[in-house]
């Protein structure tokens, strides 16, 4: 009789878990498809954003009292706005050009974390603005050529909400799982064991730029305005930059309006989790709706329906209903962003894509920063901001609606004078 077959190890649970955790990514690696190896990426860099923010908040003013961290809330108002205008003039020729696209996402990634490496044990010292604004920099010409490679490999049978919003998803994923770490790193080694991680992260997203396939360019067929506007996006990117400054409005109201009362400080947490979580629910919904719903009108219900959750949570000022109006910014933020993404990757003519995208880009910056100013500096008690926000989201939403029919009241045709005699 032959000898009996070694009977095969069945795996423990824990290696079990470990694979059906893994098979997204696996799956994802193993991939042909352009745009897969792109959420990889993706994934990876918003880890590395996500240790930054964390290192940069424990550095800029989370850690002094709310009456003392006007004046630095200020700078980092002043970094999140100037990196676009500083490194707009370079990129635009390169971003036109297109066959730029991935060599700039490297670039991008690896001086992240170069200068992550060199900013850890500086990052107590006056070197702090001078290399969070080269950080920022860098993290928005990331942002830029995000547009551009999505053109490249959208496929063909995927729209382009579908895309962005699947890139969005992982964005958040990567951050959402290196938070932790980070937060865990944060009180054992404090900003600069964070940095370290964030370098890691970005060493990573470089390596797997490598894997990107080239974008394939195109002709140039027409031209855009010098400036990159594009009219037939002005009402959009309206409702898209209000939406953009009501969200800077609400971060920094959270984050000051909360400290400094008599709240809870749990319930800074639980909402700023509950906007994020609505983020990504975002990002998860948006590709349904826009099979029923045109991206113009996503903007537009959007508003009107985060002006009826502001509202309401306004009237019922309680923690469970202001998450869940919290969550609804955050959802109709992103809606606002994918649609408006989509419609200016659609109508920015080949060739000119940089321009378009660096001017909108500035514009929603800018708006960002316009809308958290306001709670930064001024002491607005966070109902009466909830209120105030009812109302922008309210009155926006009606702009845009009236707008059209005023706009055919007055092309409507007037009438001949009648003849006399």
């Amino acid at each position: 009789m032959g000898g009996s077959q070694p009977s095969r190890r069945r795996p423990a649970r824990w290696e079990r878990l470990l694979e059906w955790a893994l098979r997204p990514l696996s799956r994802l690696w193993l991939s042909h498809e352009p745009l897969d190896a792109y959420l990889l990426v993706q994934m990876m860099s918003g880890a590395g954003d996500a240790m930054v923010a964390i290192a940069l908040a424990d550095s800029v003013f989370f850690s002094v009292p709310v009456g003392q961290a006007k004046v630095k809330v200020a700078l980092y108002l002043l970094l999140t706005m100037a990196p676009l205008a500083a490194a707009a003039p370079a990129l635009v020729p390169l971003l036109d050009l297109g066959g730029f696209l991935r060599t700039i996402a490297f670039g991008a990634a690896a001086g992240r974390a170069i200068l992550a490496v060199y900013a850890a044990p500086r990052f107590t010292t006056l070197l702090l603005f001078p290399l969070a604004f080269l950080l920022l920099v860098l993290s928005k010409v990331s942002s830029i050529t995000k547009n551009g490679l999505v053109m490249a490999y959208a496929p063909a049978r995927e729209g382009l909400v579908t895309a962005n919003a699947r890139l969005g998803r992982y964005g958040v994923i990567g951050g959402l799982l290196a938070a932790p770490a980070g937060v865990a790193m944060l009180k054992v080694a404090h900003a600069k064991g964070v940095l370290y991680l964030a370098a890691i992260a970005y060493g990573v997203t470089a390596l797997l730029t490598l894997r990107l396939a080239r974008p394939k360019t195109k002709p140039v067929r027409k031209s855009v305005q010098r400036v990159g506007t594009i009219p037939r996006l002005r009402e959009a990117s309206i409702g898209t930059a209000g939406l953009k400054a009501a969200s800077g409005f609400l971060f920094f109201m959270l984050a000051f309006a909360l400290r400094g009362r008599h709240y809870p400080a749990y319930w800074f947490g639980v909402l700023a989790a509950s906007a994020a979580g609505g983020g990504f629910l975002g990002d998860v919904a948006a590709p349904r709706l826009s099979r029923y719903l045109r991206e113009e009108a996503v903007v537009y219900v959007s508003l009107g329906a985060a002006g009826v959750a502001a509202l309401f949570a306004f009237t019922e000022f309680r923690l469970v209903i202001l998450a869940f109006f919290t969550a609804f910014a955050g959802m109709a933020t992103e809606f606002g962003r994918l649609s408006f993404q989509s419609l200016m990757q659609r109508y920015a003519p080949e060739g000119s894509h940089g321009r378009v995208f660096v001017r909108y880009e500035v514009l929603f910056q800018l708006s960002w920063v316009s809308g958290a100013f306001l709670p930064a500096v001024l002491p607005i008690p966070f109902r009466t901001g909830v209120l105030f926000m009812a109302a922008f989201y309210i009155a926006l939403g009606l702009y845009h609606v009236v707008r059209p029919i005023i706009g055919r009241w007055e092309q409507r045709p007037t009438p001949p004078p009648a003849a006399h005699g």
